[in-house]
């Protein structure tokens, strides 16, 4: 039924018979939300025509795009996703990794919370009792969720977190939770605090790499990928594109 559903959906903002030729659709991380919305403009400006963007949780649109949703190219937060599709034959091949993400640790203005890179004044307000909520991303549905499970792992701070954190299906619901008046903080992508609405909202620092796995991002083409959505694939690993997301916090890739 959830399948069908999603699929009516889809097919409802779809162009009306006659002709039309379908529109591009692109699903991505939301994560890279305002960079990616930045490229296709730029994308579409120099005449590569125009692409649907649908943002989400990166587990979310897998499962989606397993069920039949009529996406043409998928930018995940991670890798292991992209290989699930690929190995279930639902993409033209295994894909490139487009961007490299980072994770910071953000408390908004009037938290008790300290921030470091070493998480020493999380440690502290845990140690006092003083951690109302916590915001990540889920780690079932999330790469960067599962990234800051992996960060509170190092740093012994897990087990004591658990009871506390407040889990966004995306990234960009955890932001909203860590800027919340509950939330001493969160770790949330440093993409998304980078942004002025986010930035002017509270202080960050960026979390050292070696506290967790690389968040490195790929992209696949799914099988129906139009010719647009291959010229898109394309034209984001440019240096135009990549300049663009260096701008907003990603890595490059190697």
């Amino acid at each position: 039924m959830l399948r069908l559903l999603l699929l009516l959906a889809l097919l409802l903002v779809s162009p009306a018979a006659g002709g039309a030729q379908a529109p591009t659709r692109v699903a991505a991380a939301a994560n890279v939300s305002v960079a990616l919305q930045e490229i296709a403009a730029r994308f579409a400006r120099e005449g590569g025509a125009r692409v649907d963007l649908i943002f989400g949780a990166s587990g979310t649109l897998t499962r989606q795009i397993q069920d039949g949703a009529p996406f043409d190219l998928f930018l995940s937060a991670d890798e292991d996703l992209p290989r699930r599709l690929h190995a279930g034959g639902l993409t033209r091949d295994g894909g490139v990794i487009y961007a490299v993400g980072r994770l910071a640790l953000f408390a908004p203005a009037g938290s008790p919370l300290e921030v470091d890179p070493r998480l020493d004044g999380l440690r502290r307000l845990v140690t006092g009792n003083r951690v109302t909520r916590f915001a990540i991303a889920n780690p079932d549905v999330a790469p960067y969720g599962r990234a800051a499970e992996e960060v509170l792992r190092m740093h012994g701070l897990w087990n004591a977190m658990r009871s506390r954190l407040v889990l966004g299906d995306s990234v960009a619901q955890a932001a909203q939770f860590a800027m919340g008046g509950n939330a001493v903080g969160g770790l949330i992508p440093y993409s998304l605090v980078l942004r002025p609405d986010v930035a002017r909202r509270g202080t960050f620092v960026l979390v050292p790499q070696d506290d967790h796995r690389p968040v490195n991002q790929r992209m696949v083409l799914l099988k129906r990928a139009s010719s647009t959505a291959v010229r898109f694939y394309d034209y984001l690993q440019t240096d135009t594109a990549r300049a663009i997301f260096r701008t907003h916090g990603y890595g490059a890739p190697r």
